[in-house]
């Protein structure tokens, strides 16, 4: 049985290591080393899966529910250490794995005598454990018998963080080596069964090109680079054909969409194994499906005996229906409306009748049978407008659900009925596309969805193919910002990771009405990006000395440092106490140069707020 010790060495010396051909080697190495060990079972499946930082394979339901109060605990528990040590040593790593090696390792030495199946057999208990109470007692069950290292990074596996990098692509062309096997054949099985495990165990058994595609797993999205123009967009996708004799620009072969500001989804229906069955993912991979019943409903509606299973990709949007006469009163509701949404596990008529839902479908994934990745965009855009032709009226849900009849009402029912059925509202819907053939035209584009409440455009190689998470250049997206604001940092908490003992994420402040002097500061939002590593060393030093209350891992600090901040829209919202929030903030320039009276006023936020076409009414 191999020990869960040489994956733990391991990733210790991946977190040491930057060359990215140095650990492809040393995993490599590793996988087919413990391949030659145990040829038999599931060893190296789950070596490789651990390295990855993966308790159980993406296409594998069950979770740990084991989170980092729970972790905290039984770290604590088993170490002994009170709570301000393992703060402090947390806020030295910003890592809870890290953490407790600190701990732990004054501790008596152990020997290492865990192993890989048993730590499978732990995490597969703790997937069904009932109460939190048996989750807790397996936890500690583990780190009691695990050595210092060991301990490091079971914990880091259970967080889903390893912080070794090491990315799953990197771990795939290890198992390529390992097993002298085509990469892309690896990566394809492992998109195709959503099983690095797995994935391990064909290529060392020649059985790479026998995996078959599953649905009810997320494939990896597409994702769009952003310009900051339309000659920008137009550069780079202009023809490579030469100008014509009259110095013509070049036809520039792209697809132009809106960009909806709404939340990006994937939708798998229609498989035959599985009749209406739907699944709806997240960006992030998650499941999403519980929070927005009314797709699942409409989409259970696709039939495997005649259509095809399908995998589309889009965008969830709230959406107003309007009255119902025409579909130009019908239109996408703001983001900040939908996100009231985002979230509930548990939908009920309340929320489905206050923020209804459509699928705005842009891509198509998969069909007759067959991933459709590698074709053109333009080959996909045609086979994803017939099926949406043929969907469109069968893909309904009501409004709201109407409530059952208590059992033998029938008895007492007059023997007509007022009562009206719910009607069906259509679910799928197919956003609008067409070539692009100049600057001008995506600018005026642009503004049309500016006006329509969405938020740019996106641009498409209209023989591009469909790569899952890349942001390259086939794709790319044209927002600008609304306006920028002067803002004053009022609060720091530590960073993660390289950022650990670090104040890298900053809440900062607008003038409030009756701000005199250094008065009244009201918080408008939070944001970590945009500033240099050598800008956050001097604003830690800086806000260290400037801090007003230490809370441990966030500070209130003296309102000094001046911030210019962009941001995508603004919303209102009762987290922050200016009544606002800016969504997607990041940090522009430090602005010394700007006192404090000099930064920008709540009545500067409600005044961009109103300006927002895409606005919630009020």
């Amino acid at each position: 049985m191999t020990p869960f010790a040489v994956l733990a060495e391991l990733a210790e010396e991946m977190a040491a290591t930057s060359s990215r051909l140095k650990k492809r080697a040393a995993i490599a190495a590793a996988i087919a080393a413990v391949h030659a060990a145990a040829p038999v079972g599931d060893n190296a499946a789950l070596f490789a899966l651990y390295l990855a930082g993966e308790p159980f394979a993406e296409s594998d339901p069950r979770k740990l529910n084991a989170g980092g109060a729970l972790l905290t605990k039984a770290v604590l528990a088993v170490s002994g250490a009170t709570g301000p040590a393992l703060t402090a040593a947390y806020r030295r790593h910003g890592d809870l794995g890290a953490a407790a090696f600190d701990l732990l390792a004054p501790q008596p030495d152990k020997f290492a005598t865990l192993t890989l199946a048993e730590v499978a057999e732990a995490f597969a208990a703790m997937a069904v454990a009932r109460t939190t109470a048996i989750r807790a007692a397996l936890v500690e069950d583990l780190l009691r018998r695990a050595t210092p290292l060991e301990a490091k990074y079971l914990l880091k596996l259970m967080l889903g963080d390893m912080r070794i990098g090491v990315k799953q692509s990197l771990v795939e062309e290890a198992i390529a080596a390992a097993a002298t096997a085509p990469v892309e054949q690896v990566r394809h099985a492992v998109m195709f069964e959503a099983d690095l495990g797995s994935a391990v165990q064909r290529a060392f058994a020649g059985t790479l090109a026998e995996a078959r595609m599953r649905l009810f797993h997320p494939l990896g999205f597409m994702l769009a680079s952003p310009v900051d123009s339309p000659e920008e967009a137009v550069a780079r996708f202009a023809a490579d054909a030469s100008p014509t004799s009259n110095q013509q620009p070049a036809t520039v072969l792209a697809f132009l969409e809106d960009k909806y500001d709404g939340m990006r989804a994937q939708i798998h229906c229609g498989d035959s194994e599985h009749p209406g069955r739907v699944a709806i993912y997240s960006r992030n991979r998650e499941d999403i499906t519980e929070s927005f019943p009314e797709l699942a409903e409409a989409f259970a509606h696709v039939d495997p005996a005649t259509d095809d299973a399908l995998i589309f990709d889009g965008e969830i949007l709230g959406w107003d229906f309007g009255d119902g006469s025409t579909t130009d009163s019908a239109h996408a509701l703001p983001f900040a409306v939908l996100g009231q949404r985002i979230g509930r596990k548990r939908v009920s008529n309340e929320w489905r009748t206050h923020v209804p839902v459509i699928f705005m479908a842009f891509d198509l994934l998969y069909a007759g049978g067959e991933l459709i990745l590698n074709l053109p965009l333009r080959e996909r855009r045609n086979r994803l407008e017939a099926i949406v032709e043929r969907l469109i009226d069968r893909t309904v849900s009501p409004l709201e659900l109407v409530a059952p009849e208590p059992a033998q009402s029938h008895l007492f029912a007059p023997t007509t009925s007022n009562q009206q059925p719910a009607t069906a509202l259509p679910r799928l819907m197919l956003s609008p596309s067409r070539l692009v053939e100049s600057a001008e035209d995506i600018d005026l584009a642009y503004a049309a969805a500016r006006a329509r409440s969405n938020e740019g455009v996106m641009i498409k190689a209209a023989d591009s193919a469909y790569q899952p998470g890349r942001r390259g250049l086939a794709w790319v997206k044209l927002k600008r910002e609304l306006a920028t604001l002067d803002v004053v940092i009022t609060g720091a908490e530590f960073g993660h990771g390289k950022r650990a003992g670090l104040l890298s994420d900053y809440t900062f402040a607008v003038r409030g009405p009756d701000f005199t002097g250094t008065g009244e500061l009201l918080n408008v939002g939070k944001a970590y990006s945009g500033v240099t590593d050598a800008e956050i060393a001097e604003l830690t030093d800086f806000l260290k000395t400037h801090t007003l209350e230490d809370q441990g891992h966030f500070r209130t600090v003296e309102p000094l440092i001046v911030l210019e901040v962009a941001f995508n829209n603004i919303m209102r919202s009762p987290r922050h106490s200016s009544g606002f929030a800016l969504r997607f903030p990041r940090i522009l320039r430090l602005r010394p140069d700007k006192p404090l009276a000099e930064i920008d006023t709540l009545d500067r936020v409600e005044e961009i707020y109103q300006s927002q076409v895409d606005k919630p009414v009020e």
